[in-house]
């Protein structure tokens, strides 16, 4: 039986109170929102954190709220219509994925949101995992994701208590790969992710949040807390998102296909596609999303966007499935995605 090391255990009631009891700690500290990652990792021994930041209790992070206006436009006191705020949707950190794919507003107005929550893992899980640990999600390799003895009888990897990469022996890099399912979609629609840290708080756009490295794969700093994702104003575009995993029930993903069009008619103004589980990031694909740009998705523009995504998927040992498999179903998935859009583009 895999048993939890000892750690102290703190709930603060406030967002201050967690960053001070967080800077405390110091390295030896950790946040975690709804456990699902964590704690699997502490029982293997990946993570062996001595004191535990628990934030369910933190006010103000479990919420989903509009910013901006609704309904008439504002007026100034000459009864003139005022400039406005895009009217979009707040995302508290410490929102369950339960939550989020269940919310009326986000299945009305971001339902690729509320899709790629609900592929994420079990309804058990789903009720205690949370947005803001799934965009944070620990990247994963075979090789890493053992217990402590399978680890240690092949003298551990780069990732964890060794120094080679058993994915790329003679990498200087670790390749495990980011499996969140939220992370890709959060890209493509390129929101922007609220982090508060000892000397305030900060915007980062999602593309800017990860770094293409196993190990330090996010751009976060370790006083840093997410708490909170806004989701830019749903005008004009449309996206998907598809998930390649072994278990159609529930399954980290081995291919994540997130894809975002701004129409403009009938014809394609603006895109961005982005796959996840390929590598330490979510990797967009710019020669993809140009393929499309500027066409209504014509079969001939999705099967060229297709393969332009396909030419630089290069799939590593790191997850399940045959290689060559891995990369075919990269350019099957994008030409579904793109499909998908194509019934719904406007007439």
């Amino acid at each position: 039986m895999l048993r939890l090391p000892p750690f102290t255990y703190l709930q603060p009631t406030t967002l201050k109170q967690a960053l001070r009891m967080k800077s405390d700690a110091g390295p030896d500290g950790m946040y975690v929102a709804g456990g699902t990652d964590l704690y699997p990792n502490m029982k293997r021994r990946h993570q062996e954190p001595k004191v535990v930041v628990a934030l369910g209790r933190v006010r103000g992070l479990r919420s989903i709220r509009a910013d901006g206006p609704t309904g008439r436009r504002a007026r100034d006191r000459s009864n003139r219509p005022t400039a406005q705020p895009p009217n979009r949707l707040v995302l508290g950190a410490m929102t369950t994925l339960t939550e989020l794919a269940a919310h009326p507003h986000v299945n009305a107005r971001y339902p690729v949101v509320a899709r790629a929550a609900e592929l994420i893992s079990t309804p058990l899980l789903r009720n205690m995992g949370t947005l803001g640990g799934n965009l944070c999600l620990d990247t994963r390799c075979n090789y890493y994701n053992q217990s402590y003895e399978w680890r240690k009888a092949i003298h551990f990897c780069m990732k964890k208590d060794g120094d080679v990469c058993w994915v790329a022996p003679s990498s200087p890099r670790c390749w495990a790969v980011n499996s969140s399912d939220l992370a890709p979609v959060m890209v493509a629609l390129d929101a922007q992710l609220v982090l508060a840290g000892p000397k305030g708080e900060r915007v980062v756009p999602a593309g800017r949040f990860y770094n293409n490295d196993g190990i330090n794969y996010l751009t976060k700093q370790l006083d840093e807390m997410l708490t909170e994702v806004r989701l830019p104003d749903p005008d004009g575009w449309d996206a998907t998102y598809h998930k390649l995993r072994r278990r159609g029930a529930f399954d980290f993903p081995v291919l994540g296909v997130a894809v975002w069009v701004r129409w403009d008619g009938a014809r394609v103004a603006d895109a961005r596609i982005v796959l996840g589980a390929v590598a330490s990031l979510p990797q967009e694909v710019p020669e993809a999303a140009r393929a499309i740009v500027g066409t209504d998705l014509s079969i001939e523009a999705v099967e060229a966007s297709a393969l332009a995504a396909f030419k630089p998927s290069k799939p590593m040992d790191n997850t399940d499935f045959g290689l060559s498999w891995r990369k075919e179903m990269t350019r099957q998935f994008v030409k579904r995605a793109l499909l998908e859009l194509r019934e719904r583009r406007p007439s």
